[in-house]
């Protein structure tokens, strides 16, 4: 709870794939007798943010908004992001949204370095 109103953190989008598919695959990996692997740490790792986010939803990186991708604007009408380093350099995209009642932290995109840099237009040096 944040100044007397309850958090949420809700996986959408781009997001809940990437999220759905990544407990299937590590679900099939554990039925293999596999009891480590990337796949099992990325998603330690998400689920890990998700509960830090629960108590903190401020806890990620601000990105100005001159740097926020179009569609993220268009398709969530946000006005805020932010993001947060998961292990094997992914990438946790989130906005927040508020109300009298409740702080929203909503997870909008999961994604590798690469695509983060693609996505944002960010230029190997």
């Amino acid at each position: 709870m944040v100044k007397n109103k309850t958090t949420k953190v809700i996986i959408t989008g781009n997001a809940k794939i990437e999220f759905d598919d990544l407990n299937k695959l590590v679900n099939y990996e554990i039925k293999k007798g596999i009891i480590s692997s990337n796949n099992q740490t990325l998603l330690n790792s998400i689920k890990q943010k998700i509960r830090i986010l629960k108590d903190n939803p401020g806890y990620g990186i601000h990105i100005p908004k001159n740097k926020i991708p179009k569609k993220y604007l268009d398709d969530f009408d946000i006005n805020n992001l932010w993001k947060i380093n998961l292990s094997g350099a992914w990438r946790m995209i989130y906005t927040i949204k508020a109300n009298e009642i409740e702080i929203i932290s909503l997870i909008i995109d999961l994604m590798n370095h690469k695509h983060y840099e693609k996505k944002f237009k960010y230029k190997k040096s």
